[in-house]
Protein backbone atom coordinates (compact mmCIF):
# COMPACT_ATOMS: atom_id res chain seq x y z
CA UNK A 1 0.00 0.00 0.00
CA UNK A 2 1.36 3.66 -1.06
CA UNK A 3 -0.26 6.40 0.12
CA UNK A 4 1.26 9.90 -1.35
CA UNK A 5 0.49 13.79 0.14
CA UNK A 6 0.99 16.38 -2.34
CA UNK A 7 1.61 19.81 -1.74
CA UNK A 8 -1.77 22.10 -1.96
CA UNK A 9 -1.71 24.57 -4.28
CA UNK A 10 -5.26 26.45 -3.47
CA UNK A 11 -5.19 30.12 -2.59
CA UNK A 12 -5.56 30.54 1.39
CA UNK A 13 -4.42 27.09 1.82
CA UNK A 14 -1.50 26.65 4.57
CA UNK A 15 -2.39 22.80 5.51
CA UNK A 16 -1.26 19.47 4.91
CA UNK A 17 -3.13 15.84 4.44
CA UNK A 18 -0.14 14.28 6.68
CA UNK A 19 2.03 14.94 9.60
CA UNK A 20 4.91 12.99 10.64
CA UNK A 21 2.95 11.53 13.92
CA UNK A 22 0.56 10.47 10.93
CA UNK A 23 3.62 9.53 9.02
CA UNK A 24 4.93 6.79 11.74
CA UNK A 25 1.78 5.37 12.51
CA UNK A 26 0.42 5.01 8.71
CA UNK A 27 3.80 3.22 7.75
CA UNK A 28 3.08 0.71 11.58
CA UNK A 29 0.02 -0.14 9.61
CA UNK A 30 2.05 -1.17 6.14
CA UNK A 31 2.27 1.69 3.86
CA UNK A 32 4.79 3.38 2.34
CA UNK A 33 4.54 6.87 2.43
CA UNK A 34 5.56 9.66 -0.45
CA UNK A 35 5.36 12.92 0.17
CA UNK A 36 5.77 16.13 -2.64
CA UNK A 37 8.81 18.39 -0.64
CA UNK A 38 7.50 21.35 1.11
CA UNK A 39 4.23 20.01 1.36
CA UNK A 40 3.97 20.70 5.48
CA UNK A 41 6.42 23.52 5.36
CA UNK A 42 3.45 26.48 5.54
CA UNK A 43 2.20 24.17 8.79
CA UNK A 44 5.69 24.06 10.65
CA UNK A 45 5.91 20.42 9.45
CA UNK A 46 9.86 20.05 7.57
CA UNK A 47 11.16 17.45 4.96
CA UNK A 48 13.27 16.31 7.28
CA UNK A 49 10.32 15.46 9.94
CA UNK A 50 8.98 12.96 6.90
CA UNK A 51 11.97 11.64 6.58
CA UNK A 52 12.43 11.21 10.44
CA UNK A 53 9.39 9.65 10.64
CA UNK A 54 10.13 7.08 7.60
CA UNK A 55 8.78 9.30 4.72
CA UNK A 56 10.38 9.35 0.93
CA UNK A 57 10.16 12.96 -0.20
CA UNK A 58 10.22 13.51 -3.88
CA UNK A 59 10.62 17.27 -5.37
CA UNK A 60 6.91 17.93 -7.44
CA UNK A 61 3.90 16.92 -7.50
CA UNK A 62 3.60 14.54 -10.18
CA UNK A 63 6.72 12.19 -8.57
CA UNK A 64 4.54 11.96 -5.45
CA UNK A 65 1.24 11.39 -7.34
CA UNK A 66 3.07 8.35 -9.24
CA UNK A 67 4.40 7.02 -6.07
CA UNK A 68 0.91 6.64 -4.38
CA UNK A 69 -1.87 4.11 -4.89
CA UNK A 70 -3.83 6.45 -2.39
CA UNK A 71 -3.66 10.49 -2.47
CA UNK A 72 -4.03 12.02 0.94
CA UNK A 73 -5.37 15.55 0.07
CA UNK A 74 -6.49 18.48 2.54
CA UNK A 75 -8.62 20.09 -0.83
CA UNK A 76 -9.85 19.02 -3.64
CA UNK A 77 -7.93 18.93 -6.83
CA UNK A 78 -7.47 21.52 -8.44
CA UNK A 79 -8.57 21.26 -12.91
CA UNK A 80 -6.35 22.51 -15.66
CA UNK A 81 -9.35 25.12 -16.36
CA UNK A 82 -8.10 26.95 -12.54
CA UNK A 83 -4.83 26.71 -13.73
CA UNK A 84 -3.27 23.99 -12.17
CA UNK A 85 -3.98 20.69 -13.67
CA UNK A 86 -4.01 18.11 -10.28
CA UNK A 87 -7.13 16.03 -12.31
CA UNK A 88 -4.25 15.31 -14.48
CA UNK A 89 -1.81 13.94 -12.44
CA UNK A 90 -4.37 11.31 -10.77
CA UNK A 91 -4.57 7.29 -13.09
CA UNK A 92 -7.10 5.10 -13.09
CA UNK A 93 -7.00 2.80 -10.08
CA UNK A 94 -6.01 5.47 -7.79
CA UNK A 95 -7.96 6.10 -4.74
CA UNK A 96 -8.23 9.48 -3.26
CA UNK A 97 -9.58 10.79 -0.21
CA UNK A 98 -9.98 14.37 0.44
CA UNK A 99 -12.55 16.63 1.23
CA UNK A 100 -14.43 17.10 -2.81
CA UNK A 101 -17.38 19.19 -2.26
CA UNK A 102 -18.85 16.44 -3.67
CA UNK A 103 -23.05 17.73 -3.78
CA UNK A 104 -22.03 21.18 -5.19
CA UNK A 105 -19.11 20.09 -7.25
CA UNK A 106 -21.00 17.57 -10.06
CA UNK A 107 -18.34 18.48 -12.67
CA UNK A 108 -15.14 17.56 -10.37
CA UNK A 109 -17.32 14.21 -9.68
CA UNK A 110 -17.42 12.98 -13.12
CA UNK A 111 -13.85 14.57 -14.29
CA UNK A 112 -12.84 11.50 -11.22
CA UNK A 113 -15.39 8.94 -12.62
CA UNK A 114 -13.87 9.55 -16.27
CA UNK A 115 -10.83 9.06 -15.37
CA UNK A 116 -11.54 5.76 -13.41
CA UNK A 117 -10.67 7.29 -9.68
CA UNK A 118 -12.37 6.21 -6.63
CA UNK A 119 -13.01 8.89 -4.84
CA UNK A 120 -13.52 9.27 -1.34
CA UNK A 121 -15.54 12.62 -0.20
CA UNK A 122 -14.61 13.21 3.26
CA UNK A 123 -17.07 15.72 4.08
CA UNK A 124 -19.90 13.13 4.03
CA UNK A 125 -18.35 10.98 6.67
CA UNK A 126 -21.45 10.67 8.49
CA UNK A 127 -22.27 11.27 11.96
CA UNK A 128 -22.65 8.60 13.91
CA UNK A 129 -20.61 7.74 16.56
CA UNK A 130 -17.99 5.00 15.32
CA UNK A 131 -17.01 7.83 12.81
CA UNK A 132 -16.27 10.74 15.02
CA UNK A 133 -12.55 10.17 15.27
CA UNK A 134 -12.59 10.57 11.25
CA UNK A 135 -15.16 14.06 10.72
CA UNK A 136 -12.88 16.31 9.37
CA UNK A 137 -15.95 19.10 9.65
CA UNK A 138 -15.92 18.80 12.94
CA UNK A 139 -11.85 18.83 13.74
CA UNK A 140 -11.95 22.04 11.33
CA UNK A 141 -14.80 24.12 12.73
CA UNK A 142 -13.87 23.62 16.35
CA UNK A 143 -10.87 25.47 15.21
CA UNK A 144 -12.52 27.80 13.04
CA UNK A 145 -14.70 28.42 15.34
CA UNK A 146 -11.62 29.72 18.25
CA UNK A 147 -9.95 31.55 15.71
CA UNK A 148 -12.68 33.42 14.48
CA UNK A 149 -12.96 34.61 18.09
CA UNK A 150 -9.33 36.13 17.61
CA UNK A 151 -10.03 38.09 14.65
CA UNK A 152 -13.06 39.69 16.01
CA UNK A 153 -10.90 40.55 19.47
CA UNK A 154 -8.44 41.69 16.96
CA UNK A 155 -10.72 43.91 14.63
CA UNK A 156 -12.38 45.69 17.49
CA UNK A 157 -11.28 48.74 19.28
CA UNK A 158 -11.52 47.88 22.69
CA UNK A 159 -11.02 44.58 24.96
CA UNK A 160 -13.24 41.79 25.55
CA UNK A 161 -13.33 41.53 29.09
CA UNK A 162 -15.39 43.92 31.81
CA UNK A 163 -11.33 45.77 33.85
CA UNK A 164 -11.64 47.79 37.10
CA UNK A 165 -8.81 50.29 36.52
CA UNK A 166 -7.63 53.61 38.77
CA UNK A 167 -9.58 55.74 35.79
CA UNK A 168 -12.30 53.90 35.90
CA UNK A 169 -14.68 50.53 34.95
CA UNK A 170 -14.63 49.35 31.46
CA UNK A 171 -17.60 47.57 30.20
CA UNK A 172 -17.67 44.00 28.91
CA UNK A 173 -17.79 43.48 25.11
CA UNK A 174 -21.00 41.73 24.38
CA UNK A 175 -20.94 38.48 21.77
CA UNK A 176 -23.77 37.26 19.42
CA UNK A 177 -22.71 33.50 18.19
CA UNK A 178 -25.11 32.89 15.69
CA UNK A 179 -25.12 28.88 14.96
CA UNK A 180 -24.67 26.49 17.29
CA UNK A 181 -22.75 23.64 15.85
CA UNK A 182 -19.08 22.94 16.19
CA UNK A 183 -17.68 25.84 15.44
CA UNK A 184 -20.41 28.23 17.56
CA UNK A 185 -19.70 26.23 20.67
CA UNK A 186 -15.83 27.15 20.24
CA UNK A 187 -16.30 30.54 19.44
CA UNK A 188 -19.14 30.60 22.53
CA UNK A 189 -15.90 29.10 24.72
CA UNK A 190 -13.78 31.26 23.44
CA UNK A 191 -15.55 34.74 23.84
CA UNK A 192 -16.75 33.57 27.17
CA UNK A 193 -12.89 32.88 28.44
CA UNK A 194 -11.72 36.04 26.89
CA UNK A 195 -14.88 37.86 28.86
CA UNK A 196 -17.45 38.34 27.35
CA UNK A 197 -20.38 38.46 27.86
CA UNK A 198 -22.35 35.76 25.20
CA UNK A 199 -25.62 34.90 23.66
CA UNK A 200 -26.28 32.70 21.08
CA UNK A 201 -28.76 31.61 18.30
CA UNK A 202 -29.92 28.36 16.39
CA UNK A 203 -32.94 27.08 15.10
CA UNK A 204 -32.27 23.45 17.41
CA UNK A 205 -33.60 23.07 20.03
CA UNK A 206 -31.24 20.72 21.39
CA UNK A 207 -28.31 23.53 21.25
CA UNK A 208 -30.08 25.79 24.15
CA UNK A 209 -28.21 23.43 26.99
CA UNK A 210 -25.33 23.28 25.57
CA UNK A 211 -24.79 27.46 25.13
CA UNK A 212 -26.23 27.52 28.56
CA UNK A 213 -23.37 25.13 29.42
CA UNK A 214 -20.97 27.13 28.74
CA UNK A 215 -22.46 30.08 30.31
CA UNK A 216 -24.28 31.86 26.95
CA UNK A 217 -27.90 33.12 27.05
CA UNK A 218 -29.88 31.26 24.14
CA UNK A 219 -32.08 33.96 21.92
CA UNK A 220 -34.51 32.49 20.11
CA UNK A 221 -38.23 31.82 18.68
CA UNK A 222 -39.36 28.91 21.18
CA UNK A 223 -42.60 27.53 18.68
CA UNK A 224 -43.46 24.42 17.74
CA UNK A 225 -41.65 24.57 14.62
CA UNK A 226 -38.58 25.35 16.62
CA UNK A 227 -39.46 22.22 18.54
CA UNK A 228 -39.33 20.31 15.65
CA UNK A 229 -35.80 21.94 13.72
CA UNK A 230 -33.15 19.59 13.70
CA UNK A 231 -32.65 16.63 11.06
CA UNK A 232 -32.07 13.08 12.22
CA UNK A 233 -28.40 13.73 11.16
CA UNK A 234 -27.83 16.62 13.78
CA UNK A 235 -28.11 19.58 11.04
CA UNK A 236 -30.34 22.43 11.41
CA UNK A 237 -33.79 21.95 9.14
CA UNK A 238 -34.42 24.77 6.42
CA UNK A 239 -37.45 27.18 8.25
CA UNK A 240 -40.41 28.17 6.99
CA UNK A 241 -40.26 31.91 5.44
CA UNK A 242 -43.02 32.30 8.85
CA UNK A 243 -40.89 31.27 11.15
CA UNK A 244 -37.50 32.97 9.59
CA UNK A 245 -39.11 36.58 9.64
CA UNK A 246 -40.14 35.62 13.43
CA UNK A 247 -36.86 34.91 14.09
CA UNK A 248 -34.83 37.70 11.73
CA UNK A 249 -37.48 39.96 13.98
CA UNK A 250 -36.00 38.92 17.31
CA UNK A 251 -32.26 39.59 15.96
CA UNK A 252 -33.40 42.30 14.60
CA UNK A 253 -33.85 43.98 18.14
CA UNK A 254 -30.97 41.87 19.95
CA UNK A 255 -28.10 42.47 17.37
CA UNK A 256 -28.39 46.16 17.86
CA UNK A 257 -27.03 46.14 21.51
CA UNK A 258 -24.03 43.37 20.46
CA UNK A 259 -20.16 44.24 19.76
CA UNK A 260 -19.09 41.45 18.15
CA UNK A 261 -21.11 39.08 15.72
CA UNK A 262 -20.09 35.77 14.98
CA UNK A 263 -21.89 33.65 12.10
CA UNK A 264 -21.21 30.12 11.17
CA UNK A 265 -24.55 28.47 9.56
CA UNK A 266 -24.20 26.58 7.23
CA UNK A 267 -26.69 23.94 5.31
CA UNK A 268 -24.91 21.16 3.34
CA UNK A 269 -24.82 21.19 -0.26
CA UNK A 270 -26.60 25.03 -0.11
CA UNK A 271 -26.18 27.83 -0.27
CA UNK A 272 -25.32 29.73 3.39
CA UNK A 273 -28.63 31.14 4.75
CA UNK A 274 -28.56 35.04 5.42
CA UNK A 275 -28.48 36.04 8.95
CA UNK A 276 -27.55 39.47 9.31
CA UNK A 277 -29.17 42.12 6.53
CA UNK A 278 -27.72 45.27 5.85
CA UNK A 279 -30.59 46.67 7.51
CA UNK A 280 -29.21 44.78 10.86
CA UNK A 281 -26.11 46.12 10.19
CA UNK A 282 -27.21 49.92 9.70
CA UNK A 283 -28.65 49.62 13.37
CA UNK A 284 -25.20 48.19 14.98
CA UNK A 285 -23.05 50.43 16.88
CA UNK A 286 -20.06 52.01 15.39
CA UNK A 287 -17.08 49.74 15.58
CA UNK A 288 -19.10 46.48 15.96
CA UNK A 289 -17.34 43.66 14.26
CA UNK A 290 -19.25 40.67 12.27
CA UNK A 291 -16.69 37.85 11.58
CA UNK A 292 -18.76 35.87 8.53
CA UNK A 293 -17.87 32.25 8.88
CA UNK A 294 -20.10 31.35 6.21
CA UNK A 295 -18.64 33.78 3.62
CA UNK A 296 -17.05 31.10 1.18
CA UNK A 297 -20.60 29.73 0.29
CA UNK A 298 -21.83 32.98 0.09
CA UNK A 299 -22.25 34.10 3.53
CA UNK A 300 -24.30 34.93 6.20
CA UNK A 301 -24.02 38.76 5.45
CA UNK A 302 -24.56 39.78 2.13
CA UNK A 303 -22.25 42.67 2.56
CA UNK A 304 -19.16 40.53 3.43
CA UNK A 305 -16.46 39.94 1.04
CA UNK A 306 -14.44 36.72 0.42
CA UNK A 307 -11.12 37.03 1.96
CA UNK A 308 -11.38 40.75 3.10
CA UNK A 309 -12.27 42.80 5.60
CA UNK A 310 -14.82 45.67 5.05
CA UNK A 311 -16.30 48.80 6.51
CA UNK A 312 -19.90 49.24 5.89
CA UNK A 313 -22.30 51.48 7.73
CA UNK A 314 -19.69 51.98 10.54
CA UNK A 315 -19.28 47.80 11.18
CA UNK A 316 -15.90 45.83 10.30
CA UNK A 317 -17.24 42.82 8.53
CA UNK A 318 -14.66 39.57 8.29
CA UNK A 319 -14.96 37.70 5.41
CA UNK A 320 -12.03 34.95 6.36
CA UNK A 321 -11.23 32.86 3.33
CA UNK A 322 -9.94 29.71 5.44
CA UNK A 323 -10.05 29.81 9.43
CA UNK A 324 -8.30 26.41 9.80
CA UNK A 325 -6.00 26.73 7.61
CA UNK A 326 -4.86 29.96 9.76
CA UNK A 327 -3.52 27.58 12.44
CA UNK A 328 -2.06 25.15 10.14
CA UNK A 329 -0.35 23.15 12.29
CA UNK A 330 -3.23 21.82 14.83
CA UNK A 331 -5.80 21.90 12.30
CA UNK A 332 -3.35 19.64 9.94
CA UNK A 333 -2.78 17.57 13.05
CA UNK A 334 -6.47 17.25 13.51
CA UNK A 335 -7.54 16.45 9.81
CA UNK A 336 -4.37 13.69 9.45
CA UNK A 337 -5.88 12.10 12.68
CA UNK A 338 -8.92 12.10 11.20
CA UNK A 339 -7.92 10.49 7.73
CA UNK A 340 -5.48 8.33 9.54
CA UNK A 341 -8.64 7.21 11.43
CA UNK A 342 -10.83 6.94 8.13
CA UNK A 343 -8.33 4.68 6.31
CA UNK A 344 -7.33 2.31 8.94
CA UNK A 345 -10.75 -0.20 9.06
CA UNK A 346 -9.89 -0.50 5.47
CA UNK A 347 -6.61 -1.65 5.52
CA UNK A 348 -6.57 -5.75 5.94
CA UNK A 349 -4.66 -6.95 8.76
CA UNK A 350 -2.86 -9.89 6.57
CA UNK A 351 -2.57 -8.58 3.47
CA UNK A 352 -1.91 -4.70 4.11
CA UNK A 353 -3.65 -3.56 1.18
CA UNK A 354 -6.69 -1.64 0.91
CA UNK A 355 -9.74 -3.35 1.29
CA UNK A 356 -13.32 -1.76 0.22
CA UNK A 357 -16.05 -2.86 2.15
CA UNK A 358 -19.29 -1.50 0.16
CA UNK A 359 -21.68 -2.32 3.18
CA UNK A 360 -19.69 -0.58 5.92
CA UNK A 361 -21.53 2.54 6.80
CA UNK A 362 -18.73 4.97 6.75
CA UNK A 363 -17.82 4.06 3.12
CA UNK A 364 -21.30 4.08 2.12
CA UNK A 365 -21.54 7.49 3.32
CA UNK A 366 -18.28 8.73 1.92
CA UNK A 367 -17.42 6.53 -1.70
CA UNK A 368 -18.58 8.89 -4.55
CA UNK A 369 -16.52 7.31 -7.82
CA UNK A 370 -15.52 3.88 -8.45
CA UNK A 371 -15.25 1.81 -11.44
CA UNK A 372 -15.45 4.52 -13.44
CA UNK A 373 -18.94 5.68 -12.02
CA UNK A 374 -20.85 8.09 -9.89
CA UNK A 375 -21.99 5.64 -7.09
CA UNK A 376 -23.15 8.15 -4.52
CA UNK A 377 -26.70 8.14 -4.31
CA UNK A 378 -27.10 11.55 -3.53
CA UNK A 379 -25.75 11.78 -6.65
CA UNK A 380 -25.44 8.96 -8.99
CA UNK A 381 -28.65 10.33 -10.51
CA UNK A 382 -27.94 14.02 -10.59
Amino acid sequence: MKIAILKERRPHETRVAATPETVRKLKALGAEVTIETQAGAAAAYPDQAYIDAGANIVPDAASAAAAGDIIFKIQRPMSAEEGIDEIGLLRSGQVLMAPLGALTNRPLVEALAAKGVTAFALELIPRITRAQSMDILSSQANLGGYKAVLLAANNFGRIFPQMMTPGGTLAPARAFIMGVGVAGLQAIATARRLGAVVTATDVRPATKEQVQSLGGKFVAVEDDEFKAAETAGGYAKQMSPEYQAKQAALVAEHIKLQDIVVTTALIPGRKAPVLVSEDMVKTMKPGSVIVDMAVEQGGNCPLSEFGNTVEKHGVKIVGPANLPAELPTDSSALFSRNLLNFITPMIDKETKALKIDLNDEVVKGTLVTQNSQIVHPSLAQG
